[in-house]
C-alpha cells in the first residue's frame, strides 16, 4: 500500500532512547496482527501533518476569531477540516440536514464532555448503554465523570438475543425523562437503529447524542445507517474506523453550534492542537476518496469471515455474529477468561483486548470475553482468506489453553514458537509501512 510507506525520521536519532522505543514499536506493529477494534494504521500523510511545524502554533479561539496573531494558515487548516468533515458525513450546507462541526476536541471523551457541558447541569438525568453490555465509560459509568456528575441510568441488551432492546430503551426514557439520551457503543457487534432511537427521544422529550466513534468510518462510507438527521449531537473519535489521528470531533444541529464551540473553548480546553487538526483534515480528505468505501467493505467482509471461522471452531460469538467491524467472543463458555486468552494471543503476536460481555459475571480485569476488530488488519491488505487463518489460530490457542491443568493457563513454549513463526510469516506478506 504505497500511501502507507513510512520510515523513522533520522532526526529522531538525536534522542537514542526514544528512537529505540519507537523503532521497537514499529517492529511490533509490522510483525504482529492488530485485532484491537479501536486501533488502526494512519497514512504517512497523516503522520507528516501531525509531525509538522503546526505543532509550534498557539491558536486559542476559532478560525477568523483567535486570541493570538499569526493564525492565517492554521485557520486554513482548521477550515478545511471542518468543511471536509461536514461533506464526509453528508451534512454540509448542500445537505437537507446541515450540521455545524467542531474539530478541536482532543479526544472522543472530551467531545462527549463538551456536549454534556452544553445541555446538562450537575445532577441532570442521562440514559446510556450499560458499559458491560457494550457501552462506553463516558455514557454514564460510575467511575467516569459522566457517572459522577450526572444522575446516570442505563439500558441493556436483551438476554436471549444479546441485541439492543429498543422497547426497554423506550420504557426507561419515558419513565425517567432524561435530559440526554446517549446512543453508540464500544463493544456492540450489531447495527444500531438511530431512526428508532430518534423517535424514542422525540417521544420522551429528550435530546439525543450519538457517539459513533467506533462506526464512523462505516457511516462515512454509507455502510451503516447515519445518525444524521436523527440526533441533536453526533460525536466521534477520528481514529478507529476513520483511520485518522487520535482525536475527537462534534457535529451538532446549527442551533447548538455557538454553545458547543464555547463548551470546547474556553469551557474545557485551551489552545487547540493545530498539528492534529491538520492531520484530521488529511484523513477526512482520504476518507472522501472512493478507495475508502472499498476499504470499509473489506472491514465488514473480514469481520464476518472471522466470526464464521470462530463459530465453526466451536467458540461462541456474542449475539451470534457481527454487522460491523467488531467480533465479541465469549471465551467463558470454553472455560477460559478474557485475561488468559489475551495474554496467550499476545505471546504469538496477535493483539486483542479482554472485554466484558453482556450479563458478565467476572471482574473487568478478568472478563469472560475478548473483543476483536478488523480495521487495522484490513488496512494492511488482509482479506477473508487470511481472516480464516487468523480465526483458526485463535481457535487453536483456546483449545490448547483448555488442556492446561495449571491454575494460570499459558501456552507451552513449543506452541508459542510455532504459532509466532506462522503469524510473522503472514505479516511479512502484508507490510504496513516497510516495503
Amino acid at each position: 500500500m504505497k500511501e502507507f510507506s513510512y520510515s523513522l525520521p533520522e532526526s529522531l536519532r538525536a534522542d537514542p532512547e526514544i528512537f529505540a522505543s519507537v523503532e521497537k514499536e514499529l517492529k511490533r506493529q509490522e510483525e504482529g496482527l492488530e485485532l484491537i477494534a479501536s486501533e488502526n494504521y494512519v497514512s504517512a500523510a497523516v503522520m507528516a501533518a501531525q509531525g509538522s511545524v503546526l505543532t509550534n502554533k498557539y491558536a486559542e479561539g476559532y478560525p477568523g476569531k483567535r486570541y493570538y496573531g499569526g493564525c492565517v494558515y492554521v485557520d486554513q487548516a482548521e477550515t478545511l477540516a471542518i468543511d471536509r468533515l461536514r461533506k464526509l458525513f453528508r451534512c454540509d450546507d448542500s445537505s437537507p440536514h446541515p450540521y455545524a462541526a467542531n474539530v478541536q476536541p482532543h479526544s472522543g471523551a472530551q467531545a462527549n464532555m463538551a456536549v454534556f457541558m452544553t445541555v446538562l447541569k450537575p445532577g441532570d438525568t442521562i440514559l446510556g448503554m450499560d458499559l458491560s453490555h457494550g457501552g462506553h465509560l463516558t455514557h454514564g459509568s460510575p467511575v467516569n465523570f459522566s457517572g459522577k456528575i450526572f444522575q446516570a441510568h442505563h439500558y441493556t441488551v436483551d438476554r436471549e438475543t444479546e441485541r439492543l432492546d429498543y422497547e426497554l430503551v423506550r420504557e426507561k426514557a419515558l419513565t425517567l425523562r432524561p435530559k440526554l439520551l446517549i446512543a453508540g457503543a464500544s463493544a456492540y457487534p450489531r447495527a444500531i437503529d438511530f431512526e428508532r432511537l430518534g423517535k424514542i427521544a422525540q417521544e420522551a422529550g429528550t435530546l439525543l447524542m450519538v457517539d459513533m466513534a467506533h462506526i464512523a468510518g462505516l457511516v462515512a462510507a454509507g455502510l451503516h445507517a447515519s445518525p444524521i438527521p436523527h440526533a441533536h449531537f453526533v460525536t466521534s473519535t477520528t481514529h478507529k474506523t476513520l483511520r485518522g489521528p487520535r482525536g475527537g470531533v462534534i457535529l451538532s444541529r446549527p442551533e447548538f453550534a455557538k454553545q458547543i464551540n464555547s463548551a470546547v473553548f474556553p469551557g474545557m480546553q485551551g489552545g487547540p492542537l493545530m498539528h492534529v487538526i491538520a492531520a484530521k483534515a488529511v484523513s477526512f480528505g482520504e476518507a472522501l476518496k472512493p478507495e475508502f468505501v472499498t476499504y470499509q467493505k473489506r472491514v465488514l467482509e473480514n469481520a464476518k469471515a472471522l466470526a464464521e471461522t470462530l463459530t465453526s471452531g466451536g467458540l461462541r460469538i456474542v449475539s451470534g455474529g457481527t454487522e460491523n467491524h467488531i467480533v465479541l467472543l465469549d471465551v467463558g463458555t470454553a472455560g477460559l477468561t478474557g485475561k488468559e486468552v489475551e495474554a496467550a494471543l499476545d505471546q504469538v503476536h496477535i493483539t486483542v483486548n479482554k472485554n466484558t460481555i453482556p450479563f458478565e459475571t467476572r471482574s473487568p480485569f478478568v472478563t469472560s470475553g475478548i473483543r476483536l476488530g478488523t480495521p487495522a488488519v484490513s488496512s494492511r491488505g488482509l482479506g477473508t482468506k487470511e481472516m480464516a487463518q487468523i480465526g483458526n489460530w485463535i481457535v487453536k490457542v483456546c483449545e490448547v489453553l483448555k488442556t492446561q491443568t495449571t491454575e494460570a493457563k499459558t501456552l507451552p513454549p513449543n506452541i508459542v514458537e510455532a504459532l509466532r513463526k506462522e503469524v510473522q510469516s503472514l505479516c511479512a506478506r502484508f507490510p504496513i509501512y516497510r516495503s
